[in-house]
C-alpha cells in the first residue's frame, strides 16, 4: 500500500496474490516481451531449479544472481572446469560410496591443498562433504597445504601455509606450475596420452619464475618451491577450493590454472585425487552447464533464449556454456532501456540490497524505478522493504518437498511440517507457472514434476523419498574412476573427455575460438598496490569480505537474538598491531573508508590478520532498526558492498567481482 518503501503493508490471501502476479505479469510479456522481466535468484540449492522452471514458462531468457558482477560464486568455476576437461570436478571426500571411506577402492589423499577455504569459520558440513572430511583425512595422515592470507584454523594446522596477497591467487597457480613442470615433476604418461597443449602451457608458465611470483603475491620464495614439490611428488593428492578464487579479476582463468595442476600431476578421477562430480544418474534438478539444460529443454528452445539473453552478445561463455544472465548488464539495461526496457523483476532468495549487489544504491535506484516487483523470500527483508510491490512467503528448509543432485548421492528432501500460510519455492512457482503457461506444464503437481526430472534414474518422487538418496553402481558414468579410459565421459562413447580434442585442454581451444586467452594468465585487481599505486598510498589496507558466521548464512538470520549473541555487531577484523598504530582499541566504533565512500564497522582484534588487510563481514543488516525508507534497516551506515563497484566482471563475462581486494583505510568513530 502507498509508495515502495513506506512499510505499509495490507495481508492478502495467495488466490488474490497469485491473481495479481499473473495479471501484471501477463501485461509485462504482452506488451514488451518476456525478456523484459529478470528472474533473480540468490543462492542456489534446490531453489534454482523452480526459479529457472518459472522463468522459462513465461518465456525469460533472463534469469540471474542479480546484483553479483560476473556470476562470481561458482559460476566462474564451472566455466573453467567443464570448458578445460569437459566436467566439473570436485575432491574425492568418498561420497560416491554406501560405504564412504571403508570403500575398498577409495584412498585417502596424501596431500591436500585447501585453497581459500576456512573450515572452521564457514559451512564446516558443507553440500561437498568437505568440511567435516578435511578433519577426518588429517586423522587419517593426509598433510595440508593451506593458501589463505588470514591464518584460519587450517593454516595454523598445515605442513605449508602460504598467505596470499587476496586476487593473486592465479599467479601462485601459476608459479606452481613452474616448479612443477620445470623439475619434471608431472606425471609424463598421463600428459602425453590425456592432455592438450601441454608445450604451450610450459612455455606460459616461464613468465611466472617463484621470485616474481613471490613479489605479486607476498609469498616466500621457498614456500612456493615447497609446496610445488610436496603436492606433486604425493598421489594421491587433492585440491578444495572456495569461492574467493571464484571473486576476482580473471577466476576462471585462475580455476583453469588449478585444473592445470591436478590434471598434469594425474590427480584427475582417481581415488583420493580430485574427481569428476556429474549429477548422480545424470539427473539434474539445477542446470550446472548447456549439456545439462538441453537433457531438460530442447536444442532449438535453448538457442531461442541465448539470443535475447543479456549479456550473450558481449561475453561468449554466458552464450555458450550457462543460462545465466549477465548482472551488471542487467542493471545497465534497467537504466538505458537498451536494446529493450526491463519493466519487471521477480527475486527469489534474494537479498541483493543488503547482500549481493556492489555499489547497492545503483541497483536500488534501478529496481524501484521497475513496473512489477515480486519478492518471495521467508523473511522481511532490505529489498523486500524497498523495492516489492507484493512479498510472498516462502517456506523454510522442512517445510518443503524437493530433490538435491549436486555432486552429491541423488538426495530427497522432505517435507515435514507446515507452517500456515508460507509455501515452498517450488509450489509457488510451479503454480504461477501453469497459469502463465498451462500448455506447457504437462503436470498436476510438483511431486509429479519431481518425478519426472527422476526419470534417468528409474526412481519417481515416492520411491527415492522412502530410501532417502540413491547413489549410482560403480561402473556408471556418474561415479568414478578413471573414466576417461573408458568411454564413460563422450557422447560418442570413446575414450576421453568431454572436449573438442577429447583431452584435457590445457590450451582451451574453446576459449581460442571464443577471442579469449586460452592459457591461464593473471591481471591484477582494479585497485592493488599494483595496479593503484597513487590509491594505495591513501588507503593502505586491504579490505577482504566474506567471512561466515557459523550461525549466520550471508544475509539470513539477524534478525534472530540467540544468533545475534554469538555476531552481535557488523564488524571488522584488524591485526593488533595495524588498529594500535591508528589509535582503534578493540571494540570501537571505526570507520573503513575507500574512494567510494565510507561505512561504520566495530574493530575487532585479530592477530590472524595480515598487518597490511582487514576483513570486513558481509551481508549485513540490523533488523531491530527501522525498516522504511530510507533507512532500510541500516544498510547505507554498514553495507560494506557500498565500497565496491559493479561492473568489475572478466573479458569473459564469469568472474570479476572485487569483493575481496579493495583499498580502504581505517580511523576510529570520533562522536
Amino acid at each position: 500500500m502507498g509508495e515502495r518503501g513506506e512499510d505499509k503493508w495490507q495481508r492478502i490471501s495467495w488466490d488474490e496474490a497469485f491473481d495479481t502476479c499473473e495479471k501484471r505479469l501477463r501485461d509485462i510479456r504482452d506488451k514488451y516481451g518476456a525478456e523484459s522481466v529478470i528472474f533473480a535468484q540468490g543462492t542456489g540449492r534446490d531453489a534454482g531449479g523452480p526459479i529457472i522452471f518459472l522463468a522459462y514458462a513465461y518465456g525469460s531468457p533472463n534469469w540471474s544472481l542479480f546484483g553479483l558482477a560476473g556470476i562470481a560464486c561458482f559460476t566462474p568455476r564451472l566455466a573453467a572446469m567443464h570448458t578445460i576437461e569437459g566436467d566439473a570436478t570436485f575432491p574425492d571426500a568418498a561420497q560416491f560410496f554406501p560405504r564412504r571411506y571403508d570403500d575398498p577402492e577409495w584412498t585417502p589423499p596424501k596431500v591436500l591443498i585447501s585453497w581459500a577455504r576456512n573450515l572452521q569459520g564457514s559451512q564446516c558440513t558443507d553440500h561437498y562433504f568437505t568440511g567435516h572430511w578435511v578433519v577426518d583425512m588429517m586423522r587419517r595422515g593426509t598433510r595440508l597445504i593451506v593458501i589463505d592470507p588470514v591464518c584460519t584454523w587450517e593454516a595454523s594446522r598445515a605442513e605449508i601455509w602460504l598467505p596470499v596477497r587476496p586476487g593473486t591467487d592465479g599467479a601462485l597457480a601459476l608459479g606452481l606450475l613452474n616448479v612443477i613442470i620445470n623439475e619434471g615433476l608431472y606425471d609424463k604418461e598421463f600428459v602425453d596420452k590425456w592432455t592438450y597443449g601441454f608445450d604451450k602451457l610450459a612455455e606460459r608458465v616461464q613468465q611466472f619464475p617463484p621470485e616474481k611470483v613471490e613479489d605479486i603475491t607476498w609469498v616466500p620464495r621457498d614456500k612456493i618451491i615447497a609446496a610445488a614439490r610436496l603436492y606433486a611428488e604425493s598421489k594421491p593428492a587433492a585440491i578444495r577450493f572456495g569461492q574467493p578464487l571464484d571473486s576476482n579479476a580473471e577466476a576462471t582463468s585462475t580455476i583453469h590454472a588449478l585444473t592445470c595442476l591436478w590434471s598434469i600431476t594425474g590427480n584427475l578421477d582417481i581415488p583420493g585425487g580430485n574427481v569428476i562430480c556429474r549429477p548422480p544418474y545424470g539427473v539434474t534438478i539445477y542446470p550446472y552447464s548447456t549439456q545439462e539444460l538441453l537433457q531438460l529443454y530442447s536444442q532449438e528452445f535453448v538457442d531461442n533464449l541465448s539470443k535475447k539473453r543479456i549479456g550473450a552478445d558481449r561475453y561468449p561463455l554466458v552464450k555458450n556454456f550457462r543460462a545465466w544472465a549477465e548482472p551488471t548488464m542487467i542493471l545497465e539495461q534497467m537504466e538505458s532501456g537498451k536494446p529493450y526496457p526491463i519493466k519487471g523483476i521477480w527475486i527469489q532468495t534474494n537479498n541483493f540490497m543488503a547482500n549481493t549487489a556492489q555499489d547497492p544504491r545503483r541497483h536500488y535506484e534501478a529496481v524501484r524505478k521497475l513496473d512489477f516487483n515480486v519478492v518471495v523470500d521467508v523473511f522481511m527483508t532490505p529489498t523486500a522493504q524497498a523495492v516489492a510491490d507484493i512479498v510472498l512467503p516462502a517456506a523454510s528448509f522442512p517445510e518443503k518437498d524437493s530433490v538435491f543432485s549436486t555432486g552429491l548421492p541423488l538426495n530427497a528432501i522432505q517435507k515435514v511440517l507446515t507452517v500456515d500460510e508460507c509455501k515452498p519455492d517450488w509450489e509457488i512457482d510451479f503454480e504461477l507457472a501453469k497459469r502463465l503457461s498451462p500448455e506447457a506444464i504437462p503436470f498436476k503437481n510438483v511431486k509429479e514434476l519431481l518425478t519426472a526430472r527422476l526419470k534417468p534414474s528409474g526412481l519417481t518422487y515416492e520411491q527415492l523419498c522412502q530410501q532417502v538418496w540413491a547413489l549410482a553402481p560403480k561402473g556408471h558414468p556418474t561415479t568414478p574412476y578413471r573414466r576417461y579410459e573408458k568411454g564413460l565421459l563422450r557422447p560418442d562413447g570413446k575414450p576421453g573427455f568431454r572436449t573438442p580434442t577429447g583431452k584435457i585442454e590445457l590450451y582451451s581451444t574453446v576459449f581460442e575460438s571464443y577471442g579469449l586467452d586460452p592459457l591461464p594468465h593473471h591481471k591484477e585487481q582494479i585497485e592493488s598496490p599494483v595496479s593503484t599505486p597513487d590509491i594505495y598510498k591513501e588507503y593502505p589496507l586491504i579490505m577482504i569480505t566474506g567471512r561466515r558466521c557459523g550461525v549466520m548464512f550471508h544475509s539470513e538470520h539477524r534478525q534472530i537474538p540467540w544468533l545475534r549473541e554469538i555476531e552481535p555487531h557488523p564488524s571488522v577484523d584488524i591485526h593488533p598491531d595495524t588498529a594500535k598504530s591508528s589509535g582503534i582499541n578493540d571494540g570501537d566504533w571505526v570507520w573503513i573508508e575507500g574512494v567510494r565512500g565510507k561505512i561504520k564497522r566495530k574493530a575487532r582484534y585479530s592477530p590472524a590478520m595480515h598487518p597490511k588487510m582487514v576483513h570486513a563481514l558481509h551481508g549485513w543488516w540490523l533488523p531491530e532498526t527501522e525498516g522504511k525508507a530510507p533507512h532500510f534497516y541500516g544498510i547505507w551506515d554498514i553495507n560494506v558492498n557500498l565500497l565496491i563497484p559493479a561492473g568489475c566482471q572478466s573479458s569473459s563475462g564469469f568472474g570479476g567481482a572485487p569483493t575481496k581486494t579493495m583499498l580502504c583505510k581505517i580511523y576510529k568513530v570520533k562522536d
